[in-house]
């Protein structure tokens, strides 16, 4: 029986390509997302390598999500590790101007999402134990405050200190919790986050060089098939092109 990898966001960007990775190494995929079509490709270019399972999942919706998992075929059940990538960036203009929509819709994937997945397929991690490992996709803004970054940095913070606290009460259970925070990298990201507009995302990736979806998979890979003993904390991954920055400070004219 091949190891299983349930992924959520595996529509595009960090879910995408982790599936193509995991596919590459005949891991068994369980794939959702929101856009079926999608799912549909992704499935018809991996099943001829392994075994695929997909389901179109609102990870906001905790019955939709915990009945995907309790409806999972045989075969699939025996997760070895969860990555939990469904999230997404909204409104980066500052936050007197942003609408309270987009940030309820940050709040509801990025954090309500993550936990509903969590808590429904950590059974099926206990089950499988020792090696068994969830991955939680963050980013440096959970470290790193920035202008735009408001709900989606608090958000990812929200990742990082939840990956902490699951793994002191996952400590005895061999399951192990990674905090991947990808740096700048170029994905949908940015036309998600503006909405569709074509020049920020030139603008944003164009003139140097970010990291892509498959550096990121390639990371989740490595931290999910270390030896059952190790565990890391917590990844921060950054192009060699970008850096922080000076504080900001507002000056007399």
């Amino acid at each position: 029986m091949s190891k299983v990898v349930f992924i959520t966001g595996a529509t595009s960007g960090f879910g995408r390509a982790t599936a193509r990775r995991f596919a590459e190494a005949g891991w068994s995929l369980v794939l959702s997302g929101r856009r079926e079509e999608r799912l549909i490709e992704l499935q018809k270019e991996l099943a001829a390598k392994v075994p695929v399972h997909i389901a179109v999942l609102d990870v906001r919706d905790a019955a939709a999500v915990q009945k995907m998992v309790d409806d999972l075929p045989e075969g699939f059940r025996h997760v070895r590790s969860l990555i939990n990538n469904a999230g997404l960036a909204l409104a980066p203009e500052p936050a007197q101007k942003v609408a309270l929509e987009d940030w309820h819709t940050m709040i509801d994937t990025n954090i309500t999402g993550l936990v509903n997945v969590t808590h429904a397929v950590l059974p099926k991690l206990l089950e499988t134990g020792k090696g068994a490992s969830i991955v939680n996709i963050g980013s440096v803004a959970g470290e790193w405050p920035y202008p735009g970054g408001h709900v989606y940095g608090a958000s990812k913070a929200f990742v990082k200190q939840f990956s902490y606290n699951l793994r002191c009460d996952l400590i005895a259970t061999g399951v192990r919790v990674t905090d991947i925070a990808p740096g700048m990298a170029e994905t949908e990201f940015t036309l998600v986050r503006t909405k569709g507009n074509q020049a920020a995302s030139d603008a944003m990736y164009g003139t140097t060089t970010p990291l892509s979806a498959e550096d990121i998979a390639e990371q989740i890979f490595y931290v999910a098939n270390l030896p059952d003993h190790i565990n890391i904390n917590r990844l921060e991954i950054m192009p060699s092109r970008q850096a922080w920055s000076a504080f900001a400070v507002d000056r007399d004219k």
